[in-house]
């Protein structure tokens, strides 16, 4: 089952402003939560000499009766959890 990835307006205006690397990431992630929003290889605990790789987080929510996964918000790390 291929769910629909649906951006809030916040999210859309990241994702259209952000540089070439960035949105061809962003892209990519968008298209494996199409197949299966319940996993993602890049979804884990970051600890370690991992804790700062990643920069900007995906925020979304799955609704698995509409096969939609609303991609909430679009920021970099350390602004996502103010």
């Amino acid at each position: 089952m291929t769910y629909k990835v649906q951006l809030s307006l916040e999210a859309e205006k990241v994702f259209a402003k952000s540089n070439k690397t960035l949105a061809k990431k962003l892209a990519r992630c968008f298209q494996i939560l199409e197949e299966n929003p319940s996993f993602h290889p890049n979804i884990k605990p970051l600890k370690g000499n991992y804790s700062g790789c990643y920069r900007y987080r995906v925020v979304y929510s799955i609704d698995d009766e509409v096969v939609l996964v609303n991609i909430i918000m679009i920021a970099h790390r350390s602004k996502i959890y103010e």
